[in-house]
């Protein structure tokens, strides 16, 4: 299951293919507010959708907050309503943060925007959908839990608020119950050596 997309947003499905290529991560919120957005590297594609990485240092910025990673991250996006975030060297012994979305969407970036060496070619934007499933190593203190779902009260609000539809209510709801379980049973890609894989093709970028 996936949350349908906003009336407003559409894009190509058009996405890079070659290891490497800069790559902007761009999400917004349901009314079309800007939302976290950051720049990483395309890793390569399996069945799982078209996974983007991060070094340590690199900028996430959103209206009122910024701020650099400490540690390398890798994900995926694929046809649906979730785009998950597999950590390394994470201060907090966080494992994976699994934002809820729409279907994630890339297009191909004007060449006006890449003409400087090492700019985004591509794009890949979602709208966030509030709820969040989030995973820690094993003994991490945290009175939530080593697994758990993420900003209910978020969720609720923003459901009012923005007037998300019953279905995509109903949707993102199942999506992330569904998602807390494969995450809790490590079931790939949310595996050590899956993580591992993807890691190793960032690390040699």
């Amino acid at each position: 299951m996936s949350a349908q997309q906003p009336a407003d947003q559409g894009s190509s499905s058009s996405g890079p293919t070659e290891s490497g290529t800069p790559v902007r991560v761009r999400y917004r919120k349901w009314d079309g507010t800007p939302h976290w957005v950051f720049d990483g590297r395309y890793l390569g594609s399996d069945e799982h959708g078209q996974w983007v990485g991060f070094r340590a240092g690199t900028r996430f910025a959103r209206p009122g907050a910024r701020y650099r990673s400490t540690g390398p991250g890798v994900g995926f996006f694929g046809d649906v309503g979730w785009t998950p975030a597999l950590y390394r060297d994470h201060p907090e012994g966080m494992r994976s943060y699994s934002d809820l979305t729409t279907v994630p969407q890339w297009r191909r970036l004007p060449a006006r925007f890449f003409a400087s060496r090492g700019r985004a070619r591509f794009e890949v934007t979602a709208v966030d959908l509030d709820l969040d499933v989030i995973a820690f190593e094993p003994g991490t203190a945290d009175p939530r839990g080593q697994y758990f779902i993420d900003d209910e009260d978020e969720f609720a609000e923003h459901s009012v608020r923005y007037g998300y539809p019953p279905s995509v209510v109903a949707t993102v709801r199942a999506d992330a119950d569904a998602l807390l379980a494969a995450v809790s049973a490590e079931e790939p890609p949310y595996d050590e050596a899956t993580a591992k894989r993807w890691f190793a093709v960032l690390d040699g970028l």
